[in-house]
């Protein structure tokens, strides 16, 4: 367990720039991302849960990746915009343990999440005629379930051999939020064999997600090939493409955030990197899925339609 007088400590958190023209600028960028994220998020929740139509497992799980999204960027964005306005980048013992928490934890249920989801559509293209039989609504909570708990429980492990550690050199934490790789990089204790071992924990269960979504598209695009019909072919590929970007940025930053040797002078290649798999998935997730998806368009001005006759 950590030592009881860390609670008194202070971490201080990097900031995009020290010119005060730029934090300013960065904060009106963030608030504008982060505004975004929010509507396009909590539109695709209102919309799977008010259209009768968008009732398919498909569309359950995106509206939980969105409730996800929704999450994650809101433990890292808005502290960073507050930062940004008022210059203050210091964030407590607890409060930087509990952002490691959240975003472990909502950064592996995504990964569990998004795995899901393709497994989803594995069964929808590859076996149509089993897809209701075997993506029943109960199994479909319990996958759900299983994605948040499997991320609550990465979240736990992570953060408590993090902390366990005695941190004894400098407070000044190399990300513009609390991220495992710096602040192992401030502690004084040469063994990490803790984290280490919950590292490659995570990693593990992130290698098998990473397989499973690998396995279940050669099997989905071998399968999109063999159609005949080139409508049905580009309605497979509609609803596959998206998913398939998503885990493609989501995997590939995330997995240079945290295997890649932290830098020894503060980097801004290092900040790019973090917000391209805490930012930059929540805010393109709802364009990637509503753009490319007929069924959410037609959902959408239907809604719009709806609103402008109560009006009048």
């Amino acid at each position: 367990m950590f030592n009881l007088t860390a609670l008194e400590t202070e971490f201080i958190l990097m900031g995009f720039s020290d010119i005060r023209e730029n934090q300013l600028l960065h904060a009106m960028l963030s608030l504008l991302i982060y505004l975004i994220a929010l509507v396009g998020n909590l539109l695709i929740i209102v919309l799977t849960t008010l259209d009768q139509q968008l009732n398919s497992p498909m569309y359950f799980f995106l509206k939980t990746l969105s409730l996800l999204d929704l999450c994650f960027i809101s433990v890292t964005l808005p502290k960073a915009i507050l930062h940004s306005l008022t210059q203050k980048s210091s964030i407590s013992f607890l409060g930087c343990m509990t952002q490691v928490f959240l975003v472990v934890w909502f950064a592996c249920s995504e990964l569990a999440l998004l795995t899901v989801m393709s497994y989803d559509r594995y069964v929808a293209i590859c076996q149509p005629l089993h897809y209701q039989v075997i993506m029943k609504k109960g199994t479909c909570e319990k996958m759900v379930v299983a994605s948040w708990f499997s991320g609550a429980v990465s979240g736990f492990l992570n953060t408590s051999v993090t902390f366990s550690l005695p941190f004894c050199k400098s407070r000044f934490v190399q990300q513009f939020f609390c991220e495992i790789p710096s602040l192992l990089k401030l502690s004084c204790s040469e063994k990490y064999l803790g984290e280490i071992g919950a590292i490659i924990i995570t990693t593990s269960l992130g290698f098998v997600c990473f397989i499973s979504i690998v396995v279940s598209y050669i099997h989905i695009f071998s399968t999109v090939l063999r159609i005949s019909s080139m409508e049905s072919r580009a309605k497979a590929f509609s609803t596959c493409i998206p998913h398939l970007v998503v885990v493609t940025v989501f995997l590939t930053t995330g997995s240079i955030a945290y295997l890649k040797p932290v830098s020894e002078s503060p980097s801004i290649w290092d900040l790019l990197v973090s917000v391209f798999y805490t930012v930059v998935p929540p805010t393109l997730n709802p364009i990637i899925y509503s753009l490319k998806n007929k069924d959410m368009k037609t959902a959408f001005w239907k809604m719009l339609r709806k609103i402008y006759i109560i009006q009048l």
